[in-house]
């Protein structure tokens, strides 16, 4: 025992250190149990031990690679740098002026809102005209809801943990996409929830795997982004959609389609909430569109559901500010939210261009709408780890698969989020990455 924890305190400090850089190979366990005088399952446990701290990463048939600094730790559920430069990591949708929206926002609430009102508790799903303005706006998106289905939330995340903690129990299943969003992992862990991974083609989720999962197990849920999902960028077509809401009314599945980013696709297929509202919980919020740090979303949920939903949100924060609900609603009503997502189309297109014109189109798995890239390195001579840090030390932040997968494997291939930064810098970002590819 002591060797072993000796033998898994050197390697840790070894790669704290920098002694064994992102993207280092491990020696086997066979080479590292002969070399150290171990078992092989004693070292097979070292490497076990140093994956559950978040250092290195196993690859079935590939080996053990130590992780990207930003992958480790804590925060590595996230797995995003945080680096001053380029920020290619996450999206953080900005428009020139947008302070002097707020000033002015923030101007008419004093003059013409009922100040005393937001001062006030507030209910816990938000105030019945604020759930309208939240209907009216989704009809604009081809989604007719009852304002009474709508529960207001401080985002699109709290969104998502209050649905998994109103629905289900620990130890129930989750079906999602083999990569998807990192923060539904985190929130699944904290709710002793089991993510089952579905693989995924170039336009969806294999729905065939589904099914034959649903054979096999009592799957309760089904997590999906039909429309850019992340970090893949697809969109579902109808036919895709409408076979989805088959196998969930075949097994009795509930349907979480997470509609982050449906806004930035013109005329997307129907959404799930319209296909199938006896069972889907439809779940976005103004963070991704309008500006960050406007903590507003909001869930469509079945009417049989929203008395669990209104239980989960008084626990956790009660309900939403009612200067933030009540500055969002006014934006919803009075068309700026749909202007800057206007803006945000345009931004895509324009970002995506660029992406076209500076890398392969081979090894890119991308939608000429959407904030994000997925660059395959499976056919490059690095690893996605040592890529990452490099471009780190050159002030350009990207993320590695690792937060996305929900598998043991773990693909080479990196994430680019284009929403973050000028379109000066990606140039300069997607060149510099371009060049390390040897791509010219």
């Amino acid at each position: 025992m002591a060797k072993y924890k000796s033998l898994v305190d050197r390697i840790a400090g070894e790669i704290r250190s920098g002694a064994l850089r992102p993207g280092h190979r491990l020696p086997p366990q066979r080479t590292l149990a002969r070399r150290h005088g171990l078992a092989l399952a004693t070292a097979s446990r070292v490497y076990a031990e140093l994956e559950r701290m978040g250092l290195v990463i196993g690859e079935t048939g590939r080996g053990t690679y130590v992780r990207h600094p930003s992958e480790s730790g804590p925060e590595s559920d996230l797995g995003f740098a945080r680096i001053a430069g380029v920020n290619l990591n996450t999206n953080m949708p900005s428009s020139p002026g947008q302070d002097a929206m707020l000033r002015a926002a923030l101007r008419q609430l004093a003059s013409h809102g009922d100040l005393d009102a937001l001062l006030r508790h507030q209910p816990h799903r938000g105030r019945f005209h604020e759930r309208e303005s939240v209907a009216r706006y989704l009809a604009t998106h081809d989604i007719e809801v009852d304002p009474e289905r709508v529960s207001i939330v401080q985002g699109a995340q709290h969104g998502l943990s209050v649905t998994l903690m109103a629905l289900l129990r620990p130890g129930e299943i989750v079906a999602v996409d083999a990569l998807i969003y990192p923060g539904l992992k985190v929130a699944a862990t904290l709710l002793g929830l089991e993510l089952l991974p579905i693989r995924s083609g170039p336009d969806g989720p294999d729905l065939a795997q589904l099914q034959d999962a649903c054979a096999r197990r009592r799957i309760r849920a089904v997590h999906c982004m039909p429309t850019l999902q992340n970090p893949l960028s697809w969109v579902m077509d109808a036919d895709a959609r409408d076979e989805l809401v088959r196998i969930a009314r075949r097994h009795d599945l509930l349907l979480i389609e997470d509609a982050a980013f449906n806004y930035l696709v013109p005329s997307p297929p129907p959404a799930l909430v319209t296909l199938a509202p006896e069972r889907t919980f439809h779940i976005s919020g103004l963070s991704k569109g309008v500006v960050t740090s406007l903590r507003f979303g909001y869930v469509i949920a079945p009417e049989t559901a929203t008395a669990a939903m209104e239980r989960v949100i008084r626990a956790t924060t009660h309900s939403t500010p009612a200067i933030v609900s009540a500055l969002a609603c006014q934006w919803l009503d009075d068309g700026t939210v749909r202007c800057l997502e206007a803006e945000r189309r345009a931004d895509t297109a324009r970002r995506q261009e660029l992406v076209a014109r500076l890398l392969p189109d081979q090894a890119m798995r991308r939608h000429p709408c959407s904030y994000f890239v997925w660059l395959d390195l499976s056919n490059a001579d690095m690893r996605a780890e040592e890529l990452a840090h490099t471009l780190a030390a050159e002030g350009i932040a990207v993320a590695t698969a690792a937060p996305f997968a929900t598998t043991a494997h773990i693909p080479n291939a990196l994430r680019l989020a284009l929403g973050s930064t000028t379109p000066g810098e990606l140039e300069t970002a997607l060149r510099r990455i371009a060049s390390h590819l040897s791509i010219h």
